[in-house]
């Protein structure tokens, strides 16, 4: 159930619903989770505009696009990590209409401590998670 934010300069995307509900299907379809309504729920992309300015290099350059994923632990294997940081890379240059950004996209891959995931007002585990997954599948 990642959380993916997605931060670039205002206007850099010409439709950010799109790209956060993309986003969001692209990493349940890597994470290989069911397709269930727990998973569904919670799986979101977000997509923040930042204004110009608001974002620089040492150089001064502000044409970067930086993706964070976090994800409950353990639920990216190497070949995962591989996959998501290729897919989302190419996404963001696709949907900014701009193949160069690839150069300029960071994917920052997170792990949520066991505890650390909110859902439904309970710190889970990633047992207490997996336990709720084959609750809803068994339904």
């Amino acid at each position: 159930m990642p959380m993916i934010d997605v931060y670039a300069t205002a206007g850099t995307f010409a439709d950010k619903h799109q790209l956060a509900k993309d986003l969001a299907a692209t990493l349940m379809g890597i994470e290989e989770v069911p397709d269930i309504p727990m998973f569904r729920q919670n799986t979101a992309g977000f997509v923040h505009e930042l204004p110009a300015g608001d974002l620089s290099n040492v150089d001064g350059e502000s044409n970067y696009v930086r993706v964070q994923v976090l994800t409950n632990a353990g639920a990216l294997d190497r070949d995962k990590q591989l996959a998501v940081v290729s897919r989302f890379t190419s996404m963001i240059a696709d949907a900014a209409g701009d193949p160069t950004l690839t150069d300029r996209t960071w994917v920052l891959l997170t792990e949520a401590v066991p505890g650390g995931w909110g859902l439904g007002g309970h710190a889970n585990t990633n047992e207490e998670l997996i336990a709720a997954a084959r609750e809803q599948l068994s339904r």
